[in-house]
Formats: structure tokens, sequence, C-alpha cells
């Protein structure tokens, strides 16, 4: 039998002030990608505008769209033509006032196989996302694509095992993480190193701890809309199913890493580990309360 290797592209960007800037760009980024033989596509975290979130603004309510869409049928075009699989994040307009920080997950035919909406929604300083979206109401999903089966789970739901392990459980190979963090450039110098390895972190234990590939592709630059604004710190990057590290984008330039997956050694280190056969679930209720006495 043929090893099942597929090859992920994961797109790091800056974000421009022009939303048709920014999707020209995407769209060119993907096609450099597919040609060079990336079969799965990623976006970063709502790559059709600069992150806008840094402060709570209702003029950035204009920028949502809703799911299909025009930007959906942009990236269901490329898709069909070059027979990728594409997950694009977007701010979704879903109804009047009901707006969501979403990802649609379009297979290599060009049909939307389905969408994802953020579930976990931070409220810090330049974080401000409770003001602009609901929190998802779909749940932990994964989609058999044309390449495999995929989860995706959106930034700030990256610190939660409990997600990364339900979407495991639905059946997804590659968790994908479309992503914008970075750093307060005030706390740089004596934070930065310790958030950046703690996010690193966390995100390679889902790849140990469920025997499956995480991919994560975060934006890059500095985008000053409020204050000193945020210092993106890329380094998007793929982790293998031991957690280590297969590839790793720069901190400071845009790039679109191409990463070639086997499928099959899924098995061999979930047969090997076998933390989902040694799970008592029978003992964990408690992880539904918000607290246990």
């Amino acid at each position: 039998m043929a090893d099942r290797i597929v090859n992920l592209g994961l797109i790091q960007a800056a974000g421009s002030p022009d939303p048709a800037v920014n999707l020209e760009r995407t769209l060119a980024a993907a096609e450099r990608a597919a040609k060079a033989g990336a079969q799965i596509i990623c976006t970063q975290e709502l790559f059709g505008s600069q992150y806008f979130c840094q402060s709570e603004d209702y003029r950035h309510f204009q920028l949502a769209e809703p799911i299909p869409g025009p930007t959906t049928a942009v990236f269901q075009r490329l898709a069909r033509e070059r027979q990728v699989v594409v997950i694009a994040s977007l701010f979704e307009k879903r109804a009047a006032g009901l707006y969501h920080n979403t990802a649609a997950i379009i297979d290599a035919d060009g049909s939307l196989l389905g969408i994802y909406r953020k579930m976990h929604i931070p409220d810090d300083p330049l974080y401000y996302e409770k003001f602009y979206f609901t929190p998802g109401d779909l749940g932990f999903r994964a989609w058999q694509t044309r390449y495999g089966k995929i989860g995706v789970l959106i930034c700030w739901d990256q610190w939660y095992p409990e997600a990364a392990r339900l979407t495991t459980l639905h059946g997804a190979e590659i968790l994908f993480f479309p992503t914008a963090i970075g750093w307060h450039p005030r706390e740089k110098a004596h934070f930065g190193e310790r958030q950046h390895s703690a996010w690193e972190t966390i995100q390679r234990s889902h790849a140990i701890a469920n025997g499956c590939y995480v991919a994560v592709a975060n934006r890059v630059g500095h985008e000053q809309l409020v204050g000193d604004g945020i210092e993106f710190w890329g380094q998007s990057f793929v982790a293998g199913t031991s957690g280590e590290i297969l590839a790793k984008a720069s901190a400071t330039k845009e790039e679109t890493l191409l990463v070639p997956l086997d499928l099959d050694g899924i098995d061999a280190t979930r047969t090997h580990w076998p933390f989902l056969r040694d799970r008592r679930i029978d003992a964990y209720a408690g992880l539904t309360q918000r607290l246990i006495d």
C-alpha cells in the first residue's frame, strides 16, 4: 500500500488596511502554494483585514460578510481549478447584530464542506473579541476532504485541550489553527520568550496527546491600530504526531510553509502511544463542570 502523503501549505502574511489587497495577496500565495504541490492550504486568522479587535469600533462590523459569500466563492473557484482543499478564516455576518469568527472548509472539488465557528472568545487588552464575535454554536467537528480528515480550531481555541481532544475524537488527522497572536511591544522584552514558548508548547502537546498532526498559520508584522499595536510573532509551524517541530516559518517575514505529512504515521504513533485506548471515559464527568469543590 502506498504511503498516504499529503502536502500542506500554511500562508503567513502581514495585514494591509485594504481588504482587497489582503484578498489579492492571499489568493496569489495560495496559487503559488498549489503550483508548488500543496494539497491543503490554510490562511491565517481573519486574513481579509488587519486585526481590528485591537479596539471596540462599530465601523469594523462593515468588514464582515455572509458565508457562503463573495470570499468563499473566490476560494471555491481556486479550489476547483487547482484541486486543493482550502481553509479560509473569515469575519462572518450571520444576521443583523450576529457575527462570528469563522473558518470555511472547502474541498478540492470546490464544494463548501462546512464551517467552524470559533468557540472560545478572548477579551484581553488589544484582543477585544467579545465585542465582535458571538461564541460558536456548531461544536467541534471534522471533515473528510479529498486528502484526509481534518479539524479546524481558531486561535484562542488552541489553549484548550478539550477542544483538540473532541475534534480528534471526530476523526481529525490534522488539526489546523488559523491564528493571530503576538506581543504587546512594551511587554516583549520581559514576557516575550515565555509567551511564545507557552503558545508553541500547548499546541505541540495537542499533537502528542492525540497522536495527530498540528498545523498553525499565524500572521506576521506590526499592526498599530491603537496605541503601540501588536507585533505578531509569525513562526507558523507544523508539529508531528509526537509533538516534534517539522517546519517553522520566520518571526518577521511573509512566507508560505510547504510541509509533506505521512498520514500513515498517525496509526503508528497511536499504536505505540495508545493514549486514546487508555482514556478513563468513565471518570471524566467533572470536565463538564466549571469547578469541582
